[in-house]
Order: structure tokens, then C-alpha cells, then sequence
């Protein structure tokens, strides 16, 4: 039998008020899809002839794919360096020194503050500036730099809440079996940090996939800067730009499903999952008592060895 915790289950008129206002709700909706329709048909921008480009391979291979590629290259990149930054500067939030774990805190909090546009703004300007890189390659510089800052500081954040969320049974564990607590931190505590920040992790590709549209600002020929070159060759900015809405949703979609799926399968082998901004210092999980034990017999191997 289900119980409610937050309110009781509704009654008769409830459901039937539920009813008449999801009907509202959708009626509301589709008026809304119908005038915005009514309105890009008043300008002509559902004529056929702008929309056959479309169809057309000198489109995909001239404008919308080179734009793809030089998204997905930022996004790769700005991954892989923040998932460094995140695992440097999460470890250390959850360092046994002071010093580091204040310093670590700072550099977090301050990036993650920060607006990325802001950021992408201020390091292409400090590139073009100082001569750093080529000029074409400071707007990729200022957009990697943007969001390396940024999603690193996140996935630090979560680094921090996966390893708070453990009990603290388990870095006892570790310090009983003789392992200090940097080897208890990197042995024991880190792997089911990020074992359990997986699917977060792969959600925050979303964002980072969303935000390389900033580098449109700062001259960055990503896809969403195609739209206007687009509109400027066949005279269609509008359908361009919804093409373009189009493609990000779908990719953004299959990165979420992905994170949806690696969640599951977590849970389905019995391990825990942290989803973004869910767990903190105090939060309980449970834990796959299966790899700690892994990781105990490892420690227990080594410390024999060392004697």
C-alpha cells in the first residue's frame, strides 16, 4: 500500500480539479504554439523555399557539421580539464590540512560564483591582449578556460558531497587497518565519490554541451554562430536558428537519457547515486559494502607486504 508523506492522496474533486487544470494548462499551450505559428507565418518564415536548404548537403557540410565539430571539440576538452581541476580541488575540500582545504574552498566557491560568460570575456581579452595563444585559437582558449573554471568548481562540489554522503564507518575502517588519511581519502573514500557522482557527472556534460553557445560572444565559430552566417546566405535566420535549437535538444536529450541509464544501472548493482546538488556533509547513503571490502583486503595485502 502506498502512503503520502507530504499530503494525502486526492479525492474525487481533487482529481477532477487536477483534470480541468491540466486541460487549461495544455490549451494554454498549444494557443501559444498556434500564435507563434500564426506569427512565422505572417513574416513568410514557413515558406518551403526557406526551408529546402535544410535538405540540401551543402548546408551540413559547409555550415552545421564544421559548427557541430567545433562544439563537441570545446566540450570534449573543457571535460577533460575540469574533470582534472574537479578531482585536484575536490580532494582537496576534504583535506585533512587547513591551509589546503581553505585555498581549495576559495578557488571553488569564487569560480563557481562567477558567471562563464564573464569568465570566457575576461580570458580572451587577457589572451588577445598578452599575445598567449594565435588569435584564432584565443576565442577556443577563452571558451575552454570559461568552462573549465566553472564545471570544474561543480564537479569539485560534488566530489566533496560523494565522499560527506559515505558514513563515517568507512574512513575508520581505513585508519584502523593502519592507512593514513590521504590513503584512506585516494583508496577507500574517493572511488565510491565518483562511482556515485556518475550520473551527475554525465549530466553536467549537458551544461557544459549548452554553454560553448557563450563563445558566439567572443567571435568562437561554434554551432550556434552558424545561424547568422546561415540567415545571411539564404535569407532564413529564423528557420536556421530553430534547426540549430533543434540539433542541441536532441543531443542534449541523448546525454540525459545516458545519465538516466548509468543511474540505473548503479542502483540496479546496489550502489549509491548522488544526484547533482542532493547530497551534502550530512547526508546518509548506502553503500556496495562489496567494494570496500575490496578495497580493506587490498589495504591489508600492501600493509603485509611492507613489513
Amino acid at each position: 500500500m502506498s502512503t503520502a508523506v507530504l499530503f494525502d492522496a486526492p479525492g474525487p474533486r481533487a482529481r477532477a480539479r487536477h483534470r480541468v487544470l491540466s486541460l487549461v494548462g495544455l490549451l494554454l499551450i498549444l494557443s501559444f504554439v498556434g500564435f507563434a505559428l500564426w506569427k512565422l507565418g505572417e513574416k513568410g518564415n514557413l515558406d518551403a523555399e526557406k526551408w529546402t536548404p535544410f535538405l540540401t548537403g551543402e548546408i551540413w557540410v559547409e555550415y552545421l557539421i564544421p559548427g557541430l565539430l567545433t562544439t563537441l571539440k570545446a566540450a570534449v576538452i573543457s571535460v577533460a580539464l575540469a574533470g582534472i581541476f574537479g578531482v585536484a580541488f575536490g580532494m582537496g575540500r576534504v583535506s585533512n590540512h587547513a591551509a589546503v582545504r581553505w585555498l581549495s574552498t576559495i578557488v571553488v566557491e569564487f569560480f563557481r560564483s562567477v558567471p562563464v560568460l564573464v569568465m570566457m570575456i575576461a580570458a580572451f581579452y587577457y589572451y588577445s591582449a598578452n599575445n598567449v595563444f594565435d588569435s584564432d585559437i584565443n576565442p577556443l582558449a577563452a571558451v575552454i578556460t570559461g568552462l573549465t573554471l566553472y564545471n570544474g568548481s561543480v564537479v569539485a562540489e560534488l566530489i566533496r558531497s560523494g565522499v560527506g554522503s559515505l558514513p563515517k564507518g568507512q574512513s575508520e575502517a581505513g585508519l584502523s587497518i593502519g592507512l593514513t588519511p590521504g590513503q584512506t581519502l585516494r583508496s577507500i573514500l574517493l572511488p565510491q565519490a565518483i562511482t556515485a557522482m556518475l550520473p551527475s557527472l554525465v549530466s553536467q556534460l549537458v551544461v557544459v554541451l549548452k554553454d560553448t553557445a557563450l563563445g558566439a560572444i567572443i567571435t568562437y565559430d561554434e554551432l550556434l554562430n552558424k545561424f547568422g552566417q546561415i540567415g545571411s546566405y539564404k535569407g532564413n535566420p529564423v528557420p536556421a536558428m530553430i534547426v540549430i535549437a533543434i540539433i542541441f535538444i536532441v543531443i542534449n536529450y541523448a546525454l540525459t537519457r545516458v545519465a538516466a541509464y548509468v543511474e540505473r544501472r548503479l542502483r540496479e548493482r546496489g550502489r549509491v547515486t548522488i544526484t547533482r546538488g542532493a547530497a551534502g556533509p550530512g547526508a546518509v547513503a548506502e553503500v556496495d559494502t562489496a567494494i570496500l571490502d575490496e578495497q580493506l583486503q587490498e589495504a591489508d595485502e600492501r600493509a603485509l607486504r611492507d613489513r
